[in-house]
């Protein structure tokens, strides 16, 4: 009895042992939640909510911190309004997670001469695995608007956000506000998503181009709301496999592939899905537009579909044709090369006679055009199409009747 109880005791003490021995262990290992994640509060590196107070250096601070953890990190910025002259957020980073989460508001200088000359206000480089999330970047631009409306010596202006040559990037709901010039600006990336992103500014805003999408591949820009000067999207050159859907536009230029074939040696645009768009006293609907000179440029393999025009002044255009204030192009043909674009299911109303328009290059004229249950009126009367150097088909009820 004795013998037995003994080893009983020795049996308990060794599962105790290996029980303690299991909970220092877990003691000791950080858990998945408290590994996943390190903050950085701007507030807590003196970033000041006075909207007056220059917090670029806060803003910095907590981005090396979080770009130098080997863990996942999140720069947080709180409610209030920060002043941030100019951030630039490098990588590459030593982790491929990292969370900006704003709930508060960027504002820009007032002074336009502050960082006009900058290029670009807020900027991501060389980063892999970055979301930003939520808050407003107020460009404060009316000031610089009004000098480039009166025709005086002004700075070109900055880009709200710039994101370049980075990758697997999410912006979701965040808002921008009067951009001094393009408000998001993604180039030279791969596998970027936007969601949820409001852009304002007046319709009257110079060059205030809402996403502008330059050499990058992969990016869907998703249930958006673009209100702005100038093109709510543009694609330019070097850009393929593009995901636009859920997007309203107005006011602004429409959504814009181009302008292309600026120069000589240039990278098409290809692969390129809009989809479930609504367009509202626009100046443009969906848009291909290249330069009237000599170009290796292209843009083939495009897909509008299922897109609403409520009083747009041109709902279908291809222009290829485009020359700035006549200047450095007149009486040359373009070298852009249009293929296999397709429109499907686009109801509405145009603000013009004209509701399609395929003014195509004399030297390379357009192909594979294909126009797929399209109904455009003008003032409650059959709207009319204009062709030249165009060639494709049409199927279902197409009005007005194609010229193709």
């Amino acid at each position: 009895m004795a013998e037995l109880f003994i080893n009983t005791c020795l049996n308990y003490h060794a599962l105790v042992v290996v029980a303690l021995s299991i909970f220092i262990l877990l003691s000791e290992s950080p858990s998945p939640a408290n590994a996943a994640s390190v903050q950085y509060n701007v507030v807590s590196l003196g970033a000041k909510a006075d909207g007056k107070t220059d917090s670029s250096k806060a803003f910095q601070s907590a981005w090396a911190s979080a770009c130098g953890s080997t863990r996942a990190a999140t720069v947080y910025v709180p409610q209030g309004r920060f002043l941030v002259k100019s951030a630039s957020f490098n990588g590459p980073c030593k982790n491929s997670a990292i969370t900006v989460r704003i709930d508060g508001t960027l504002v820009a200088p007032s002074n336009y001469n502050v960082n006009g000359n900058a290029g670009s206000w807020i900027v991501f480089r060389h980063v892999t695995g970055v979301s930003m999330i939520g808050g407003t970047l107020d460009g404060q631009g009316t000031g610089l608007w009004a000098c480039k409306l009166s025709h005086k010596s002004c700075p070109i202006g900055a880009t709200n956000l710039l994101i370049s040559n980075s990758q697997n990037i999410l912006v979701s709901g965040l808002r921008s506000l009067n951009s001094q010039m393009f408000h998001i600006v993604i180039n030279g990336c791969q596998n970027v998503k936007m969601q949820g992103v409001k852009v304002s500014a007046s319709g009257t805003s110079p060059n205030t181009d809402g996403i502008h999408v330059g050499a990058s591949t992969g990016v869907t820009i998703l249930n958006s709301k673009i209100g702005t000067g100038d093109d709510c999207v543009s694609i330019g050159p070097g850009s393929n496999n593009l995901w636009i859907e859920n997007v309203a536009c107005g006011p602004g230029h429409g959504i814009s592939i181009g302008s292309l074939g600026k120069t000589q040696q240039e990278d098409g645009v290809q692969n390129v899905t809009v989809k479930t768009v609504t367009f509202t006293g626009t100046q443009n609907g969906v848009r291909i537009k290249s330069w009237a000179r000599p170009s290796n440029g292209f843009a083939r393999n495009i897909l509008f579909q299922h897109v609403i025009m409520n009083n747009v002044q041109n709902p279908i255009i291809i222009d290829q044709n485009y020359c700035p204030d006549n200047s450095g192009c007149p009486s040359q043909a373009s070298g852009v090369r249009v293929s296999d674009v397709t429109y499907q299911d686009i109801h509405g109303t145009s603000a013009t006679s004209v509701a399609v328009k395929f003014d195509c290059s004399s030297k390379y004229p357009c192909t594979g055009i294909r126009m797929q249950d399209v109904k455009l009126t003008y003032r409650n009367q059959v709207a009319t199409a204009s062709c030249a150097h165009a060639d494709g088909t049409a199927s279902g009820l197409v009005q007005p009747s194609s010229c193709l």
